[in-house]
Protein backbone atom coordinates (compact mmCIF):
# COMPACT_ATOMS: atom_id res chain seq x y z
CA UNK A 1 0.00 0.00 0.00
CA UNK A 2 1.36 3.41 -0.99
CA UNK A 3 1.35 6.46 1.28
CA UNK A 4 -1.37 7.95 -0.93
CA UNK A 5 -3.61 4.89 -0.51
CA UNK A 6 -3.04 4.98 3.25
CA UNK A 7 -4.04 8.67 3.51
CA UNK A 8 -7.13 8.16 1.35
CA UNK A 9 -8.18 5.10 3.36
CA UNK A 10 -7.91 7.08 6.60
CA UNK A 11 -9.98 9.92 5.08
CA UNK A 12 -12.70 7.50 3.94
CA UNK A 13 -12.81 5.88 7.39
CA UNK A 14 -13.07 9.26 9.10
CA UNK A 15 -15.83 10.50 6.76
CA UNK A 16 -17.91 7.33 6.93
CA UNK A 17 -20.67 6.62 4.46
CA UNK A 18 -21.46 9.43 2.01
CA UNK A 19 -24.57 11.38 3.00
CA UNK A 20 -27.45 11.55 0.53
CA UNK A 21 -27.92 14.82 -1.30
CA UNK A 22 -31.12 16.54 -0.06
CA UNK A 23 -33.90 16.86 -2.62
CA UNK A 24 -34.54 20.40 -1.48
CA UNK A 25 -31.78 22.81 -0.47
CA UNK A 26 -32.64 24.39 2.92
CA UNK A 27 -33.13 28.15 2.70
CA UNK A 28 -33.14 29.28 6.31
CA UNK A 29 -31.70 32.75 5.77
CA UNK A 30 -33.83 35.82 6.31
CA UNK A 31 -36.39 36.31 3.56
CA UNK A 32 -37.48 39.69 2.22
CA UNK A 33 -39.76 41.49 4.64
CA UNK A 34 -38.42 39.77 7.78
CA UNK A 35 -36.91 42.95 9.26
CA UNK A 36 -38.39 46.43 9.63
CA UNK A 37 -36.62 49.26 7.78
CA UNK A 38 -34.56 51.58 9.99
CA UNK A 39 -33.80 54.86 8.20
CA UNK A 40 -31.49 55.99 11.03
CA UNK A 41 -29.42 52.81 10.59
CA UNK A 42 -29.06 53.64 6.88
CA UNK A 43 -27.79 57.13 7.78
CA UNK A 44 -25.32 55.66 10.32
CA UNK A 45 -23.96 53.17 7.79
CA UNK A 46 -23.49 55.92 5.19
CA UNK A 47 -21.59 58.00 7.76
CA UNK A 48 -19.38 54.97 8.55
CA UNK A 49 -18.47 54.87 4.85
CA UNK A 50 -17.58 58.60 4.90
CA UNK A 51 -20.53 59.62 2.77
CA UNK A 52 -22.22 62.94 3.59
CA UNK A 53 -25.93 62.65 4.33
CA UNK A 54 -28.54 65.38 3.89
CA UNK A 55 -32.14 64.80 5.00
CA UNK A 56 -34.80 67.08 3.60
CA UNK A 57 -38.15 67.39 1.86
CA UNK A 58 -38.23 66.84 -1.90
CA UNK A 59 -38.79 70.57 -2.43
CA UNK A 60 -35.42 71.32 -0.78
CA UNK A 61 -33.26 69.06 -2.98
CA UNK A 62 -32.39 71.90 -5.40
CA UNK A 63 -31.20 74.07 -2.50
CA UNK A 64 -28.80 71.36 -1.29
CA UNK A 65 -27.53 70.70 -4.84
CA UNK A 66 -26.94 74.45 -5.11
CA UNK A 67 -24.87 74.41 -1.89
CA UNK A 68 -22.82 71.46 -3.13
CA UNK A 69 -22.38 72.18 -6.83
CA UNK A 70 -23.66 75.71 -7.48
CA UNK A 71 -21.76 77.46 -10.27
CA UNK A 72 -20.22 74.21 -11.46
CA UNK A 73 -20.71 71.88 -14.42
CA UNK A 74 -22.80 68.82 -13.60
CA UNK A 75 -23.62 65.75 -15.68
CA UNK A 76 -27.24 64.64 -15.32
CA UNK A 77 -29.06 61.57 -16.62
CA UNK A 78 -31.79 62.31 -19.17
CA UNK A 79 -34.67 61.40 -16.83
CA UNK A 80 -33.56 63.33 -13.74
CA UNK A 81 -36.44 65.41 -12.33
CA UNK A 82 -35.73 69.06 -13.33
CA UNK A 83 -36.98 70.30 -9.93
CA UNK A 84 -33.83 68.85 -8.32
CA UNK A 85 -31.52 71.14 -10.31
CA UNK A 86 -31.04 74.78 -9.30
CA UNK A 87 -30.45 77.43 -11.94
CA UNK A 88 -26.93 77.89 -10.55
CA UNK A 89 -25.58 74.61 -11.94
CA UNK A 90 -24.54 74.16 -15.55
CA UNK A 91 -26.37 70.92 -16.29
CA UNK A 92 -24.98 68.78 -19.12
CA UNK A 93 -27.46 66.03 -20.06
CA UNK A 94 -25.81 62.70 -20.74
CA UNK A 95 -26.66 61.97 -24.34
CA UNK A 96 -23.87 59.44 -24.83
CA UNK A 97 -21.21 61.93 -23.77
CA UNK A 98 -17.67 60.72 -24.44
CA UNK A 99 -15.70 59.68 -21.34
CA UNK A 100 -13.53 62.81 -21.49
CA UNK A 101 -16.55 65.10 -21.23
CA UNK A 102 -17.96 63.08 -18.32
CA UNK A 103 -14.62 63.10 -16.49
CA UNK A 104 -14.28 66.88 -16.98
CA UNK A 105 -17.56 67.52 -15.13
CA UNK A 106 -17.38 68.70 -11.53
CA UNK A 107 -20.08 66.31 -10.41
CA UNK A 108 -23.11 64.19 -11.22
CA UNK A 109 -26.62 64.19 -9.78
CA UNK A 110 -28.70 60.98 -9.97
CA UNK A 111 -31.63 59.24 -8.38
CA UNK A 112 -31.45 55.65 -7.04
CA UNK A 113 -33.33 52.40 -7.60
CA UNK A 114 -33.25 51.16 -4.00
CA UNK A 115 -31.08 51.45 -0.87
CA UNK A 116 -30.24 48.97 1.91
CA UNK A 117 -30.28 50.19 5.52
CA UNK A 118 -28.36 47.24 6.98
CA UNK A 119 -25.35 47.70 4.69
CA UNK A 120 -25.60 51.41 3.82
CA UNK A 121 -25.68 50.48 0.14
CA UNK A 122 -27.33 52.35 -2.72
CA UNK A 123 -28.28 50.44 -5.86
CA UNK A 124 -28.47 52.08 -9.29
CA UNK A 125 -30.03 50.17 -12.17
CA UNK A 126 -29.47 52.42 -15.17
CA UNK A 127 -33.02 53.78 -15.24
CA UNK A 128 -33.53 57.16 -16.97
CA UNK A 129 -33.20 59.08 -13.68
CA UNK A 130 -29.90 57.28 -12.90
CA UNK A 131 -28.25 57.06 -16.30
CA UNK A 132 -25.29 55.10 -17.53
CA UNK A 133 -22.81 53.64 -15.05
CA UNK A 134 -19.95 55.76 -16.45
CA UNK A 135 -21.51 59.05 -15.32
CA UNK A 136 -21.40 57.96 -11.67
CA UNK A 137 -17.80 56.71 -11.84
CA UNK A 138 -15.81 59.50 -13.49
CA UNK A 139 -16.85 62.82 -11.85
CA UNK A 140 -15.28 63.61 -8.47
CA UNK A 141 -18.62 64.32 -6.72
CA UNK A 142 -21.73 62.13 -6.86
CA UNK A 143 -24.94 63.55 -5.42
CA UNK A 144 -27.52 60.77 -5.16
CA UNK A 145 -31.13 61.47 -4.23
CA UNK A 146 -32.83 58.60 -2.38
CA UNK A 147 -36.51 58.75 -1.46
CA UNK A 148 -37.27 57.52 2.05
CA UNK A 149 -39.63 54.86 0.68
CA UNK A 150 -36.78 53.43 -1.43
CA UNK A 151 -34.81 52.42 1.68
CA UNK A 152 -35.34 48.77 2.62
CA UNK A 153 -33.99 46.82 5.57
CA UNK A 154 -31.85 44.08 4.03
CA UNK A 155 -30.22 42.87 0.82
CA UNK A 156 -33.00 40.27 0.23
CA UNK A 157 -35.50 43.15 0.39
CA UNK A 158 -33.47 45.06 -2.20
CA UNK A 159 -33.19 42.03 -4.49
CA UNK A 160 -36.97 41.65 -4.37
CA UNK A 161 -37.33 45.19 -5.79
CA UNK A 162 -34.79 45.14 -8.61
CA UNK A 163 -34.73 43.53 -12.03
CA UNK A 164 -31.61 41.31 -12.12
CA UNK A 165 -30.87 41.70 -15.85
CA UNK A 166 -30.47 45.49 -15.56
CA UNK A 167 -26.93 46.98 -15.24
CA UNK A 168 -26.71 47.17 -11.44
CA UNK A 169 -24.21 49.34 -9.58
CA UNK A 170 -23.99 48.78 -5.81
CA UNK A 171 -22.49 51.78 -4.00
CA UNK A 172 -21.33 51.66 -0.39
CA UNK A 173 -19.73 55.05 0.23
CA UNK A 174 -17.18 56.98 -1.84
CA UNK A 175 -14.67 55.04 -3.90
CA UNK A 176 -11.88 53.76 -1.65
CA UNK A 177 -9.13 51.19 -1.81
CA UNK A 178 -6.01 50.34 0.20
CA UNK A 179 -2.53 49.33 -0.84
CA UNK A 180 -0.54 46.51 0.76
CA UNK A 181 0.40 48.80 3.65
CA UNK A 182 -3.30 49.60 4.23
CA UNK A 183 -2.96 53.23 3.17
CA UNK A 184 -6.46 54.33 2.18
CA UNK A 185 -6.76 56.00 -1.22
CA UNK A 186 -10.04 57.52 -2.38
CA UNK A 187 -11.26 58.20 -5.91
CA UNK A 188 -9.35 55.46 -7.73
CA UNK A 189 -12.39 53.76 -9.28
CA UNK A 190 -15.20 56.19 -8.59
CA UNK A 191 -16.04 59.54 -6.97
CA UNK A 192 -14.08 60.69 -3.92
CA UNK A 193 -17.14 62.49 -2.55
CA UNK A 194 -20.55 60.89 -2.16
CA UNK A 195 -23.45 63.06 -0.99
CA UNK A 196 -26.72 61.25 -0.30
CA UNK A 197 -29.86 63.37 -0.13
CA UNK A 198 -32.63 61.44 1.60
CA UNK A 199 -36.06 62.90 0.94
CA UNK A 200 -38.89 62.28 3.38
Amino acid sequence: MTARDLVLARLRAALGEPRPVPAQVPREYRPAGAVATDLDLFVDRLADYRATVHRCADAEVARIVDELLGGRQVVVPPGLPPRWLPASVRAVPDEDLPPGRVAAADGVVTAAAVAVAETGTIVLDGAPDQGRRIITLLPDVHVCVVRGDQVVATVPDALARITPHRPLTWISGPSATSDIELNRVEGVHGPRNLHVIITV
